[in-house]
């Protein structure tokens, strides 16, 4: 066993992910406007590191940590000894990182200098000789260092900085295509079947309209999978915070932050180029879709009741899209019906990381505590209360009695339409449900009963169960 001092890099070594990166995107999250302005300093990346340091301050306890590095560590300072961090990293973040291991010995960056590569390794030579320690770094620059440590430790492949090193120890790292999955959250896609309902509403059960909306289902999938990320790179300390996106990729460190951002890029493309293709009018409505999600995820989400509206909207917009991708015109009612239901379904939303919390305090990145239950189930009923008064009224305009004949059939509707409702605002409420109702609804066995009830009725209502059986069997 090597007596010599072991020497750990932070950021992708000891950590899994990177300071700069996280700083980043905890600024833009917490004071965008002072991160794009520290931007013009990323020609002296020194100066760069040490002002993204300065704006958001990291929260290193959290940070998440190579299980493998850090029991390396360990052994290293149980058996005597000395163990160094050498980071390229602000030493106003590497300072509290070692602390907080009880590491004594810190390189980082600070006076101008950046502390990477052969400026790190001279630093370490100065220090300890010419293969006077031993090195565990990840990046291709750390080669550099290696050169001259006696051994070198290898995180995951180091972009193949590590090809013709004699004296190696591997350690496993990097990402996996599954995980990056995950980060996109396929699950959530389940909620972009509200593109059909323009198609259901006007009984346009046409495959070429059909085909149309699938296609659109994509696009918004892949839209919403962009923001996805782009959310939870901005909310990773809350995230950390959180009993349960403590696991999300970006959180635990799972997926590399660049790997991330090249992933947002990529579907954002998807997204928009599938909407195009498919109208202008699509086009515009995803792109309004994810310039909104980009600002509830920066400012909007921070800011009570106007969340949940935004929510509402973003919610709404699924509808919107799905009669920009079919052709089929969406109407007015049903705009102004839904609208409601998701209000309440933000509610419920709130009410259920509420009720499934830890303590009092407001929720991370959020402003709401546990006393704004009462004021949260208030404006559920009133959004319950309000769809269902619009429906009815619905009922009686000129559209609903073209399509639907058998008009008392729709006012039957409402009964499993409220208990819907109902059931989604209780279980929100008693925090028995998943944070995301609409997702929680495409699995809950009884609110899909309810669901096919009342679109058997409305079906029952439009004549449509004996024009298809006639097709079929007539």
């Amino acid at each position: 066993m090597s007596s010599k001092p072991l020497v750990l890099d932070a950021d992708g070594t000891l950590l899994r992910t990177d300071m700069l990166l996280e700083g980043i995107w905890q600024g833009l999250g917490q004071d965008p406007a002072a991160t794009f302005k520290a931007f013009s300093l990323i020609g002296d990346r020194a100066a760069f590191k040490a002002e993204i340091a300065r704006i958001a301050p990291l929260r290193v306890d959290l940070l998440p940590v190579n299980a493998q590095i850090a029991a390396m560590a360990l052994d290293a300072r149980e058996s005597g000894r000395e163990v160094a961090i050498a980071s390229a990293s602000d030493i106003s973040l590497v300072k509290p990182l070692a602390d907080h291991y009880g590491i004594e010995r810190v390189f980082a960056s600070q006076d101008g200098v950046n502390l990477k590569g052969q400026a790190k390794a001279d630093a370490l030579v100065a220090a300890y000789g010419e293969a006077g320690f031993d090195y565990a770094g990840n990046d291709k620059s750390d080669r550099k260092i290696w050169d001259h440590a006696d051994q070198a430790i290898v995180v995951g492949s180091a972009g193949g900085g590590a090809k013709g090193l004699d004296r190696v120890i591997k350690v496993e790292g990097g990402w996996s295509p599954k995980a990056v999955l995950k980060a996109m959250r396929p699950h959530q896609w389940v909620k972009n079947v509200l593109l059909f309902l323009p198609m259901i509403a006007a009984h346009a059960f046409f495959l070429d309209t059909f085909l149309a909306v699938c296609l659109g289902i994509v696009s918004f999938s892949a839209a919403a999978s962009c923001i996805y990320i782009v959310n939870d790179l901005l909310d990773i300390e809350a995230d950390r915070l959180h009993v349960k996106k403590c696991k999300r990729p970006f959180a635990a460190g799972t997926v590399p932050i660049p790997i991330g951002m090249m992933a947002c890029a990529a579907l954002g493309v998807i997204a928009l180029g599938i909407a195009l293709m498919l109208s202008g009018q699509m086009f515009g409505v995803v792109a309004f879709y994810m310039a909104l999600s980009l600002a509830y995820s920066l400012r909007l989400k921070r800011m009570r009741w106007i969340d949940i509206m935004v929510l509402a909207s973003l919610y709404t917009l699924r509808v919107v899209a799905g009669a920009a991708a079919s052709g089929v015109d969406a109407s007015v009612f049903m705009l102004i019906f839904i609208f409601p239901v998701f209000v309440s379904l933000g509610c419920v939303k709130r009410m259920t990381e509420l009720a499934l919390a830890k303590d009092e305090n407001p929720l991370p990145g959020r402003g709401y505590a546990r006393r704004d239950m009462g004021d949260l189930l208030n404006m559920s009923a009133v959004g319950m209360v309000g769809a269902l008064v619009i429906f009815f009224l619905y009922s009686y305009s000129d559209q609903a009695l073209s399509l639907y004949p058998d008009q008392w059939l729709m006012w039957v509707a409402l009964a499993p339409i409220a208990g819907w409702l109902y059931r989604m605002i209780r279980l929100g409420y008693m925090g028995q449900m998943d944070y995301d109702p609409i997702v929680f609804a495409m699995s809950d066995i009884r609110g899909i009963g309810y669901l096919m009830i009342t679109l058997s009725l409305l079906f029952y209502a439009a004549g449509l169960w004996s024009e298809w059986f006639t097709r079929f069997f007539g």
